[in-house]
């Protein structure tokens, strides 16, 4: 019944970026399947998965491959983004699942030749006899082929936009879509307002960092807060030493600017070092000196 439903769909191509956007996806999941399967032996002896890891990477793809391609005709990347496999050597346009051939000798080009690569590299890494060395010669260089092989399929699938693999060239599965894709559309109106939403916020991005916040909100408090200039004298400095003009509490190592506030040697050393144009917030003096206090007062003196 599905495969007299199937003969009913006709064939829908794929973009190249869906194709693509299909093999990361399938990469992005063998990766979490593998480290989610590592997980639980981590109680373990460090090192206990290291001389079957070919083998059990082997087992878990082809769990992969027996609920995705040999069910379903997809990959788990292509389901999501409802592609799937289709008999390119077939005749008719129509739709055409794949042929259990093809299944078989997808699974063996895949799962059997990653196996077969990773395996082979811990026989012969370690081999002394020139046979071994002739042979790891040899696989070396069919290894190197076959990449370049895979590197002119891709520029051709670039070029044409069909057989995104060399296991798909040479098995003859094409991807396409499962479902018609629907043209959406979309106002004008919808697409200026989002340009210019992400051409403000891209502004906003450049601009922020060269404001300076800091500066800004001292200037906004000064001119909030005006404070009339007193004479400079040893009286009203002392009146000014009763709080820090930045924290507002009892001056801890009280410094002061060259001005008659009085700061924080925390609080004023960390904003001179935030902005070196920093200004006093209560009268707008530049920094022209930072000085301890050379006036003793002590706290009683206030509180009389």
């Amino acid at each position: 019944m599905s495969s007299s439903v199937g003969n009913e769909k006709s064939v829908n191509p794929v973009l190249r970026i869906s194709q693509l956007d299909a093999l990361e996806l399938n990469k992005a999941l063998e990766q979490l399947v593998w480290s989610q399967f590592t997980s639980c032996f981590h109680g373990f002896k460090p090192g206990v998965l290291s001389h079957i890891e070919p083998e059990l990477k082997a087992f878990l793809w082809l769990l992969l491959w027996r609920f995705t391609i040999y069910s379903k005709n997809a990959t788990v990347g292509q389901a999501i983004l409802n592609i799937q496999y289709k008999n390119n050597l077939s005749q008719t346009e129509k739709y055409q699942p794949l042929s259990k051939h093809q299944k078989l000798w997808y699974l063996i080009f895949t799962v059997g030749g990653r196996w077969l690569e990773e395996r082979c590299y811990d026989l012969f890494s370690n081999g002394q006899l020139q046979s071994f060395c002739k042979i790891k010669y040899y696989l070396n260089f069919g290894a190197g082929l076959l990449k370049l092989c895979g590197l002119v399929n891709f520029l051709i699938f670039l070029q044409k936009g069909t057989f995104a693999t060399l296991t798909e060239r040479i098995l003859g599965i094409r991807s396409v879509f499962c479902k018609p894709q629907s043209v959406r559309q979309v106002g004008f109106e919808y697409m200026n307002r989002e340009l210019l939403w992400h051409g403000f916020a891209e502004f906003l991005i450049y601009l922020l960092p060269l404001i300076n916040v800091q500066k800004l909100k001292l200037k906004i408090s000064s001119w909030c807060l005006p404070m009339a200039s007193l004479p400079n004298n040893e009286n009203t400095l002392a009146v000014h030493c009763k709080e820090c003009s930045l924290c507002g509490e009892w001056p801890t190592m009280p410094h002061t600017i060259g001005c008659l506030h009085v700061f924080c040697y925390y609080c004023i050393k960390s904003n001179y070092l935030f902005d070196m144009y920093f200004t006093c917030p209560k009268c707008g003096s530049e920094v022209h000196s930072l000085q301890p206090l050379k006036y003793k007062i002590e706290m009683t003196e206030f509180h009389a």
